[in-house]
């Protein structure tokens, strides 16, 4: 045996540098990467002979090269009809604004338009949360008073007292007959049993998970997650943005704190387009035909006049819809642009906008969390920051808790919140989802919320940011060569 394994050791020391060097080629030749990926990969399998070979194979999948998502014809053929109807009045200028305000941003509606199949809807009613209690209480009450179907995506479901309260508020509904179906992603409920879920498959309820693995322990898309929070009901109400479901989510776990959040309850006709992305998702997770039913896009009622696009975005395509949409924010940004998000890991065309904005007067302010749950991603974060400090942006650093939220606020005039961070996992690899807001009255609301926050928050000044150790000025170095595979 000793000498079997010995020659085994052999073998693989020998085969090793051949096979880094194949991957080192496919890398490059093959699938046409983002140069700052492709020299972060190379570095790890120089580095890491075999280890690096074993991350290759799990997270080095080059998921836009694969058809994922298979659209009924009939779907697609009603959203590009819409796309192209409300295209041609958005070129002519001769699309009506109920928001005369609106049409300064046409442009960047535009772009969500053609490149995310974000049609504009404008008869939407904003509800916003930053406390999970009061999230979670709302979406229970909406579960309640269901009578058609409730469509639920979340990255996390904890089990633990949350979870199980929202597993028995499901199963409640699927025995009174009412369509539950239930979307977790595989990595980010890693601890979940799926022996929790039995009532509700007993009581006539579908759950499965996102991207599982075919073989126990190996998951060859564990790098694609699916970070994506969508809850549909009956189509008349959707939640979409940072809260998932769980304890901590809620403040309950004391090793985290406070989870300083934000999320939104949409009533409208944006709750379509929630609708369609929860039933492309459910199409790959249960590889089911995703079926149009009665009443899953009800004509909407009322006088609301929030103006929303549902941008999404995924590895699965090249574009990086919710990466464009920040951009152009940014260069939309007269006065201010407020930007709150956990992790803060930009590639370099993000950077260089917010940077440019800073550069030319544009009160600039990011907020981040003081102390992370991914202390390499923290490390990667502060990385950047310095370049922003010395363009004259403001970083604030949250320490009352956790800063869990996704949020970018413009000239208090319009906004994006959802599930995208500002790093390149977010960005480049999950499959995220987010809202664009056109609404001074909202926009502002989540200023005052931004500016109530910083009430709980460090500045971090450049002379502060100059004197950290040098040992924690060697991490963030490395965090930040390894950023692009974060």
């Amino acid at each position: 045996m000793h000498v079997w394994t010995a020659g085994l050791w052999k073998a693989l020391n020998d085969w090793l540098p051949l096979i880094n060097l194949l991957f080192a080629a496919a890398i490059i030749f093959l699938e046409r990467r983002n140069v700052g990926v492709t020299w972060a990969w190379l570095m790890v399998l120089l580095l890491l002979p075999v280890a690096g070979f074993l991350l290759y194979i799990f997270l080095g999948q080059n998921l836009a090269r694969q058809k994922v998502y298979r659209i009924r014809p009939r779907i697609e053929q009603t959203v590009r009809e819409e796309m192209r109807e409300q295209a041609q009045s958005l070129q002519r200028n001769t699309f009506a604004y109920n928001d005369p305000a609106v049409r300064d941003h046409r442009r960047l509606i535009y772009m969500n338009l053609m490149n995310g199949f974000s049609p504009l809807t404008q008869n939407n009613e904003v509800t916003l949360y930053t406390d999970g209690v009061e999230k979670f209480e709302a979406l229970i009450q909406e579960i309640a008073g269901a009578r058609l179907h409730i469509h639920l995506l979340y990255y996390k479901i904890g089990s633990d007292e949350t979870g199980g309260r929202l597993v028995a508020a499901l199963t409640a509904k699927a025995k009174e007959g009412v369509q539950v179906k239930l979307l977790y992603d595989d990595i980010g409920s890693l601890g979940v049993k799926r022996s929790m879920f039995d009532e509700l498959r007993a009581a006539g309820g579908e759950v499965f998970p996102f991207f599982p693995a075919k073989i126990p322990y190996l998951n060859f898309r564990l790098n694609y997650r699916n970070h994506r929070k969508i809850a549909v009901i009956d189509g008349r109400s959707g939640f979409i943005g940072g809260f998932n479901i769980g304890n901590e989510y809620l403040g309950l776990d004391r090793s985290i704190g406070y989870w300083r959040d934000t999320h939104l309850k949409l009533q409208g006709d944006a709750v379509h387009r929630l609708q369609i992305q929860f039933l492309l998702d459910w199409g790959i997770a249960s590889n089911q035909d995703s079926m149009v039913e009665k009443g899953m896009f009800p004509e909407t009622q009322g006088n609301a006049k929030t103006a929303v696009q549902i941008v999404a975005s995924g590895p699965h395509s090249a574009r990086q819809q919710i990466k464009n949409g920040f951009i152009k924010f940014i260069f939309e940004a007269q006065r201010r642009i407020y930007i709150q998000t956990p992790y803060f890991i930009p590639d370099d065309s993000l950077l260089n906008a917010l940077k440019i904005a800073a550069l030319s007067g544009i009160d600039v302010r990011i907020m981040i969390p003081r102390k992370s749950d991914h202390r390499f991603v923290q490390w990667a974060s502060f990385a950047y920051l310095g370049e922003l400090l010395r363009a004259g942006a403001n970083c604030y650093l949250y320490d009352n808790g956790f800063l869990h939220a996704k949020t970018m606020v413009v000239d208090g005039q319009a906004a994006s919140v959802g599930t995208a961070n500002m790093d390149r996992r977010s960005l480049e690899l999950n499959f995220e989802i987010n809202a664009f807001l056109f609404d001074a009255d909202v926009a502002s609301r989540l200023e005052h919320i931004f500016e109530r926050d910083i009430l709980h928050c460090q500045l971090l000044t450049l002379e502060h940011y100059d004197n950290r150790p040098a040992l924690k000025r060697a991490a963030e170095s490395v965090a930040r060569l390894l950023s692009p595979i974060l």
